[in-house]
């Protein structure tokens, strides 16, 4: 189980790094005049799926709460 922990750390690292990325590309392409609507759009869509995987995969890493 900890290999699986392990690997879910790993692979939400890998993600949020995605995701800054996503967002520095997409803060640079804002700035130039003539912009690309459709890449714009793309990134932005592309930047949403990864926040929600990590959501997914940071709720996964917190242990179930029995009340």
């Amino acid at each position: 189980m900890d290999l699986d922990a392990e690997l879910l750390r790993a692979k939400l690292v890998a993600l949020k790094s995605e995701h800054r990325d996503l967002d520095d590309v997409i803060s640079r392409l804002a700035q130039h005049a003539p912009l690309d609507q459709l890449q714009m759009q793309r990134l932005k869509k592309r930047k949403l799926l990864l926040k929600d995987r990590i959501a997914k995969l940071e709720s996964e890493l917190v242990p179930d709460i029995i009340a």
